[in-house]
């Protein structure tokens, strides 16, 4: 609850007007002073008073890409018996606040009103939750309460399309193969038993010799996994306009185009960012609790710098993929040598590097670079190296 301005002034004149009469045995100013100060009790009563509102609100699409309009339609219902009089609204999109009009709406009615959220960047836009302010009719006090829940409106990378998926060479342990046939099951590791699992995949011979169950785990080697690793440390793209690093929007917007083209065509593919605890990808098929284009959109850069060493380790231990896509800034080229040392574990590795000023050396620690402005601009060249 807050006093207004001019309830301020009343509240200090009632004060003034009070101990006045009582020093000087005014009644009369004794008698406007407790007016006065009665006036601020009343005006906080009716501002105390909770209007019951209920508040709806749809964005259409809640998922869209940068640029592509996006809508919030916000309603809100008066399931009181009273009218709903003295009420500002507001509801706050973003960094900014659009106003509502819930002005004496009467019982049992709604009042709607619709605008365009923001998608000039990508980012998860909050929106809500309404702010409705009661104020007297005096205009002595004001309280303002939220109602309704906060909607996420996600601004995915644009996607660019890509002419074909980068597919490289398979890993198994028979070797590496350029192309097996559809359906074919290569014999890749062994783990712990797990509730579920089939009993014919046990490996006897193993789990006799270790003391428990072990599993065969296969792969199909005709289908390469893909692993999308996102540089979104701070020192990897250094440069700003207004305040954004483009360098990291554009490796987001090849992130989303490369995950994309991926999924159409049926290949597995994980997504991880460098900055961030990486995990096993569950469930299949790159999926975690968020989609990774949600992912990308409430992706940020981070100050640890000495992310890619750790990032690179785990991926060396555990071989999430057979197909290595690391995208950069220009300051991430100083780490392309520990990306470099990943070729033993990954048959084919690329590095795509935004924002540079001038062109990655050919043959930098033995990898494929690809050096683009852009997303587009990453999408244009990846034909010519796609069969790398």
């Amino acid at each position: 609850m807050g006093i207004t301005a001019r309830g301020i002034g009343l509240l200090v004149a009632a004060v003034v007007l009070l101990g006045a009469g009582f020093r000087f045995a005014y009644p009369e100013l004794t008698l406007l002073g407790a007016a006065a100060g009665a006036a601020v009790g009343y005006a906080a009563l009716v501002a105390a008073w909770r209007p019951r509102l209920t508040v709806t609100r749809h964005a259409d699409p809640d998922r869209v890409a940068r640029g592509d309009p996006a809508s919030m339609t916000v309603t809100v219902r008066n399931t009181g018996r009273l009218r709903s009089a003295n009420l500002l609204a507001e509801d706050r999109c973003g960094e900014r606040t659009v106003p509502v009009p819930v002005l004496r709406v009467r019982p049992g009615r709604d009042t709607e009103v619709r605008y365009d959220v923001p998608t000039d960047r990508r980012g998860v836009v909050p929106v809500g939750p309404l702010r409705v302010t009661r104020r007297d009719p005096l205009g002595l006090v004001a309280l303002a309460r939220p109602y309704g829940a906060a909607v996420p409106v996600w601004v995915h990378p644009r996607v660019h399309p890509l002419t074909a998926v980068p597919r490289g060479s398979g890993r198994s342990l028979d070797g590496r193969v350029d192309g097996v046939p559809h359906g074919s099951i290569t014999f890749d590791s062994l783990r712990e038993y797990v509730v579920g699992d089939e009993l014919r995949r046990v490996h006897w011979r193993t789990s006799a010799r270790v003391g428990e169950l072990m599993v065969r785990e296969n792969v199909d080697t005709s289908l390469p996994r893909l692993v999308v690793l996102l540089d979104n440390r701070v020192a990897a793209h250094p440069q700003r306009v207004g305040g954004v690093a483009e360098s990291f929007e554009s490796a987001c917007e090849a992130a989303a185009s490369i995950v994309t083209a991926a999924h159409r065509a049926d290949l597995p593919v994980l997504l991880l960012l460098v900055a961030t605890e990486l995990t096993d990808p569950e469930p299949a098929g790159g999926e975690t609790a968020l989609g990774p284009l949600d992912r990308l959109a409430a992706a940020d850069l981070s100050t640890d710098g000495d992310a890619v060493r750790a990032a690179t380790t785990r991926l060396r231990q555990d071989r999430l993929g057979d197909t290595l896509i690391f995208l950069t800034g220009p300051g991430g080229r100083d780490e392309l040598g520990h990306v470099g040392a990943l070729r033993g574990a990954y048959p084919s590795v690329m590095v795509g590097v935004f924002g540079a000023a001038e062109p990655t050396p050919p043959g930098t620690a033995g990898l494929v670079v690809v050096d683009a402005v852009d997303g587009a601009q990453f999408a244009a060249e990846w034909d010519g190296v796609r069969r790398w």
